[in-house]
């Protein structure tokens, strides 16, 4: 059964479908109790330690415990907001600034690759989120995008972006940074930067990487599966790419660059995005 995109997910139990989070017998049979004897506990298995002694039977009606993890609080995972310029006159520093940033390119522009290493090499906590690795968590009945752009993978293409912008704020609201990556088209509002900016929230830092066609290409061939794309398509992705050019986002041409040189440039374009962000 498939669902509206952008609708609110369907509940995780409906009646008929097995008992419900938190559910037990207690709560369901008040004031039966089993007869005879308690059931011995099992034998602990050796390495385990013993289980925390349980507090008794929660009602269904009790308010579920807070979302926690250990004894730290997780809050609430929200829009994420314009990054604040600094007040001193100090350069900002964006390699310890939490930051949302999302890096666009072409197939085979060194999206991941790039996204990757800055998140490996931040001095603060980063997660890189890609698109296509999410996408791909659908495994039977897979929209191929080797097969084309139709109602199926448009539908799994909205899901996994909703999804991507889902984690990146909460990432973010727990201290974490995040880099997403995806083929952001400037011409296609469906695959557009709007679909980000509603999902992660207006503080997300876009990126262009456009390298040569030459370039593109040679990164493709050494490609297999579905991440593999026909030269055409890539030559015609490549083509709209350009249409970045004069939008007013940072656009960095890696053709001559490897993978650390990026990264660094990637800093300094965020740096000045930072104390100036993009209007998009």
């Amino acid at each position: 059964m498939q669902h509206a995109v952008g609708s609110p997910l369907p509940p995780p139990h409906q009646p008929g479908h097995g008992p419900a989070v938190g559910w037990s017998p207690a709560a369901h049979h008040p004031g039966q109790h089993p007869q005879g004897p308690a059931a011995p506990m099992p034998a602990q298995p050796l390495g385990y330690p013993a289980p925390p002694p349980q507090a008794g039977p929660r009602h269904a009606s009790m308010p579920p415990p807070p979302d926690t993890t250990g004894h730290v609080t997780l809050p609430p995972g929200g829009p994420v907001g314009v990054p604040s310029p600094p007040q001193a006159p100090a350069t900002p520093d964006p390699g310890a600034t939490t930051l949302a940033v999302l890096l666009i390119g072409p197939a085979g522009a060194g999206k991941t690759s790039v996204a990757k290493y800055w998140a490996d090499h931040r001095r603060v906590p980063t997660a890189h989120i890609s698109l296509d690795d999410v996408r791909e968590w659908v495994r039977s009945g897979f929209a191929d995008p080797q097969t084309g752009w139709n109602d199926n993978s448009e539908a799994q293409y909205r899901l996994a972006r909703r999804t991507c912008g889902f984690a990146a704020r909460n990432f973010l609201a727990n201290g974490i940074s995040c880099i997403l990556d995806d083929a952001v088209f400037p011409d296609r509002p469906v695959v557009g930067l709007g679909g980000w900016k509603r999902h992660v929230g207006p503080g997300l830092l876009p990126v262009v990487l456009l390298p040569g066609l030459d370039v593109v290409l040679e990164r493709n061939a050494e490609r297999s599966g579905n991440r593999r794309l026909s030269d055409e398509e890539v030559a015609r992705i490549h083509g709209r790419m350009a249409g970045w050019y004069g939008s007013g986002l940072p656009i960095i041409d890696n053709s001559q660059l490897d993978v650390p040189e990026t990264a660094r440039i990637l800093d300094d374009v965020l740096t000045r995005a930072i104390a100036s962000p993009p209007k998009w």
